[in-house]
Formats: C-alpha cells, structure tokens, sequence
C-alpha cells in the first residue's frame, strides 16, 4: 500500500497534481525527467522517448554493448592502417609445390 501524501485522504479523489504525480511516481514507476533528460521518462520498467519508442534495460544494454564494439573496431582498424602506413617493405610469399620446384631445376628423370 501507497503512503499516501497528506493532501489526500484515503477514498476521495485526487486533489491536486503534485499528489497525482506522486501517486504515479510511487505506485506505476512514472517518473518525468528533467535537465538535459527533458522529454524522457521512465514508465515501469522501460525508458520512453520524447518520440514516445520504449527502451527496456535489456535493449539498453545491446545498444551500449554495440557501441562499444563498434568503438573497438574503430580503433582496431586505425591502428592497423597506421601500421601498414609506417610498413615500406613489402614481402610477397609464394607456395611452390615441392615436385614442381625439384622439376624445374633438376629435370623430370634426375632422383
């Protein structure tokens, strides 16, 4: 059961807004932000939007999660491109089948 606020005697209806938002804030977990959160809210357990799109904790954390690999892959692929920038010797490896190499240089019928 809700404490109700002193303004608001148990089975009347409500008097005035401060008493309204409270009862949402407490019992439906409506909460309107402020500061530079100004338009979101929370509703339960969900964060809306100013354009109403709900974000659970769960979507939350994917999106976080996201962005951090994305960071991650970022700065993977500058430090691999700085590397090749600093890199002038390239060394290019061929793969000879053994049979052919001892062909082309001793013959078909030597050993």
């Amino acid at each position: 059961m809700m404490a109700r606020p002193p303004c608001w005697p148990e089975g009347q209806p409500c008097p005035n807004w401060c008493a309204e938002e409270r009862y949402a804030r407490t019992v439906h977990n409506h909460v309107h932000l402020t500061g530079p959160w100004k338009g979101w809210r929370l509703a339960g357990r969900d964060l809306i939007s100013p354009t109403g799109e709900h974000f659970s904790p769960q979507r939350l954390e994917g999106l976080a999660w996201r962005v951090a690999i994305e960071q991650r892959r970022d700065a993977t692929r500058a430090r691999n491109a700085q590397r090749k920038a600093v890199r002038q010797d390239v060394v290019t490896v061929l793969r000879v089948r053994n049979s052919d190499w001892h062909a082309e240089r001793f013959g078909t019928r030597a050993g």
